[in-house]
Order: structure tokens, then sequence, then C-alpha cells
């Protein structure tokens, strides 16, 4: 009697059991992103990664302003909203990059001159650290320097968007239209790779920031920082020269634009009383009434959609943080020295580029209410460590365990990842799926500038909080109640957020 032979392969029930199934889908998310890369994001890259490397002056800046300047947490956290307003007129470098060609270049010419920019602010810092700038007192002079670094960021950062949309084709080889699920699929990607460059920038100079700021002077640091704007320069000389469409100037966004920094420069200047509260609220109509004369060619429930999803990632990124006051406690009275704060900075981006990657199909492919919810019960959760340290967690993990304040810095460290980051890849996707050609870096200027309002509502929250619980150098008493409101507040808002307009977005 014949029998077919017993051998050692895999039935098909066993290939696609759930385990092996699922092993599969795992180990699928994790190559996605290098599985997505193509050469041709690579100046794109280029220009976010340098962004990030920018952090490389972050821990040097912070003692600098600590040791050598005068000004107090509230008055840092008031600067903080000046130096969102280039962020906030974004549309006008959008429409001009868009519209206007720059010696015959709309998109590696820009680069150049934001290098430029980023390089004199740079020299302003070191001058100021140095002494070898006079014309303006140090406060001044790191005010300038300051702002000319975040100009010389929003014009790369507005060509490196519009680039994100041109290196996705929209059709294949034979001319025939792609799908557009694998169209928004790819556009979302670049969107992923655009901020891991971000954070992969930021991995590479955390643990670099303090140990330079340990070992070199302050005017050293900021010296040989020029090193980050030649990283995106790079990125001009290696791109495929690729024509970007061009249209006729709309002059509702350009003139607007102007007008509106002509008057927020007034106001600034000016000395008017809540200046700042009267061109947050400018810019925002400004702003919204841009937003709505770009988008209103689209669909209503495409509006609907980027209108819920903008006001839930707009909640999540207007909220506060206990300002300088923090950071200037953890120096003086736990001790961290420029060394330690560079280890922490380096542990937290190593822990933000593996949750960037690791979490790159969940934020590329489920629901925007789902991605928000867990990133807003995450940040929170992992701020709890700091909440700790202020109320002497320290010393009762020394008594029980053996380890202090270090270690649960270090733990800690995860806070810094960058979910704000994480939290604009829905949005961004969104608006790079739709935007139309020849406007695509004024929709990505629009909205961004739309969304460092909300950075610039955070920042007015951060004064109005340090007003109330005031603090300063050797003065933490009110630290505490500062902290604990700031906690609250940006773990309430977001929720807020998701639980009133989640469900919207979910019909749509």
């Amino acid at each position: 009697m014949s029998h077919t032979p017993q051998t050692d392969t895999p039935s098909a029930s066993a290939l696609h059991s759930p385990a092996i199934t699922a092993r599969a889908a795992w180990i699928d998310s994790l190559l996605r992103p290098i599985k997505s890369f193509r050469l041709s994001y690579l100046p794109v890259l280029m220009v976010y990664f340098a962004y990030g490397a920018l952090g490389v002056i972050d821990v040097t800046q912070s003692f600098w302003v600590k040791e050598s300047l005068t000004l107090t947490p509230s008055e840092l956290a008031g600067l903080a909203v000046w130096f969102g307003l280039p962020w906030t007129v974004k549309m006008v470098f959008g429409e001009l990059v868009d519209c206007v060609p720059l010696f015959g270049s709309q998109r590696g010419s820009y680069v150049l001159v934001g290098a430029a920019f980023t390089s004199a602010g740079l020299l302003s810092l070191a001058g100021a650290a140095g002494g070898w700038l006079g014309f303006m007192s140090r406060n001044e002079l790191f005010i300038l320097g300051a702002m000319l670094i975040v100009v010389g960021t929003v014009i790369q950062d507005v060509v490196a968007d519009a680039m994100s949309t041109e290196v996705v084709p929209r059709t294949d080889e034979t001319g025939a239209q792609r799908p557009e699920h694998d169209i928004r699929a790819e556009l979302g990607m670049v969107q992923v790779l655009g901020r891991l460059a971000l954070s992969i920038g930021v991995l590479m100079v955390a643990g670099l920031s303090g140990w330079l700021a340990d070992m070199f002077s302050r005017e050293t640091v900021f010296l040989l920082s020029l090193f980050v704007p030649a990283i995106s320069i790079t990125g001009v000389f290696i791109r495929r020269k690729t024509p970007a469409e061009r249209r006729p100037i709309d002059w509702r966004i350009l003139g607007g634009g102007i007008a509106f920094g002509g008057a927020v420069l007034a106001l600034g200047l000016g000395g008017v009383p809540y200046a700042q509260e009267l061109i947050f609220i400018i810019s925002m109509a400004v702003v919204c009434s841009m937003l709505f004369l770009v988008t209103r060619t689209l669909a209503p429930e495409t509006q609907r959609a980027i209108l819920f999803t903008s006001i839930i990632i707009f909640a999540f990124r207007a909220t506060p943080s206990a300002g300088d006051g923090y950071t200037w406690w953890t120096i003086d009275v736990l001790g961290f020295d420029p060394a330690f704060q560079g280890t922490l900075r380096q542990i937290a981006a190593v822990i933000a580029a593996v949750a960037m990657w690791v979490f790159s199909k969940q934020i590329t492919e489920y629901p925007v209410t789902k991605v928000l919810l867990w990133i807003t019960i995450a940040s929170s959760l992992l701020t709890l460590p700091s909440v700790g340290l202020l109320f002497g967690l320290q010393d009762w993990t020394e008594a029980m365990f053996g380890f202090g304040a270090r270690t649960i810095a270090i733990v800690d460290a995860a806070t810094t990842s960058p979910f704000a980051q994480l939290s604009m890849v829905p949005l961004l996707t969104l608006i790079a799926f739709y935007a139309t050609e020849g406007q695509r870096a004024t929709w990505f200027a629009l909205m961004a500038s739309l969304m460092n309002l909300a950075l610039t509502a955070g920042a007015l929250e951060t004064k109005y909080l340090n007003d109330i619980f005031p603090v300063d150098r050797g003065q933490y008493a009110e630290l505490k109640p500062l902290f604990v409101w700031a906690f609250t507040i940006t773990f309430v808002l977001p929720l807020a957020g998701i639980m009133l307009f989640g469900k919207r977005i979910a019909r749509i």
C-alpha cells in the first residue's frame, strides 16, 4: 500500500498562523522607512536634518542665558512669542517660493538665503558671548541672533515643505495616474521621513551639545555650529534640477501677509499695551482667512476633515510649559552640569528617533484621533518623573533603591521626545495630498503658520503662569504650583479637543 512520505515542510495553515502573520506585519512596519526611502528625497531630508542639528547650541545657549544675561523666565517666555512671529508670517515666504524665482531658482536659492540668515544669527550669538560685537547689549544681541536663526530656519523649512510634495510622482512610468491611496501613503511617508530626519539631526548633536558646552567657551561653540547651515547648502547642490510649477502672485496672500507683518512690527516696536495678545488675535484672523481662501475650492467634506483635524492638533500644541525656571532649578538644586544635560538630550533623542521609526506605519495609516489620543496620554505619563523630582521623589528612591535625581532624570528624558512633531504628520499628509500644483509651498506655509500660532498660544500661557507663580535664578518657591498647572493644562486641553471633534472626523 503506497503512502505519501512525511516531510518537514510547514503546512499552509502554519505559514499563515496569527503569530507568524503578526511577526511579519511588525517586521514590515519596522522596515517601512528603509523600504520607502528614495534618493530623490535626500535634499529635502538634509534641510530637515539641519533644522534638528541646530540643537547643537541648546545647552550652551541655556547656560549662557542663565550666566550672562539678565532676562527672567517670564521675559524669556514673552520673547518666545516674538520668536514665533516669523513662523506666523510664513505664508509670505511660501508665496515667494511658489511665485518669485530668485536668481532663476524657486528652491535652491531660497535655501541659500535661509542658510545666510542662520549663519548671521550664529555669528551674532558668538559676538555677544565673545564680546567682539559691541553695537548692542548682550541681551539685545541674543534677541537679534535668535531672531535671525528663526528667520533662516523658516525660509528653509518653506522650501523643504514644497519639495516634500514634489518628490512624490502623481503618475507612473507609463504616464497613467497613480491610485490615490498610493499617493497619499507615499506623501505620508515622506512627512514621516522628514520628521525622522529632524529627529536624527537632534540625535546626532544632543549629547554633543552638552559635551561642547562643558569643554569649550560659549563663543567657540556658537562658531563651531556654523557647520549646520553648510549641511542644507550641500543639499542644494545634490538636488536633481526639476522645474517647479510657477503661478502668478496671489496678492491677497502676499500683500496681506506683508501688511500683516508690518502691523505686527509696528505693534512690537511701538510699545502698545498687550501687544503680544493683540498680535495673536490679529494673526489668527489673518491666517484663518487666508486658509479659507486657498481651501474653498475643495469638497465640503474635505474642508471639514482639514478643519477638525487642525482644531485638535492646535489644542495639542497650544499648551504651556514650566519655562526656563525648571531648567535653572535642575542646574542650581539638582546639580545637572552641561555634560549631564547633554546626556539627557542624547537619551531623549534616541527615544524620539526610535518612536518615530517604530510607529511610522501607525502614524501614517491610523485614524488621526487615535494617533493624537495615545500621543497625549504617552506625553503626559512621561512627564510624571519631572513632577516627582519637584516633590522630592529622588530622596525616597535614594533611600529605598539607591538611585537618585540623575537616574530619574534619565527616565524623564523621554518626555522631550518630539510628540508635537508626531502629531503634525496626519495634518501634513492631508495638506500634501490636497494642495494644488503651484500652491503647495503656500498651503504648507499657511498651515504651519496656524500650528505655530498654537505654539504662540502656549508661550503666552507659559508667560502668564510665570507671572502668577514667579521664579528666577535661585528663587524656586513657586515652581511646584507652576509646574502642576502647566502639566494639568497640557493633559486636559488636547483631550477636550479630541472629545469635542474626534467623532466628527471619524464620520467624514
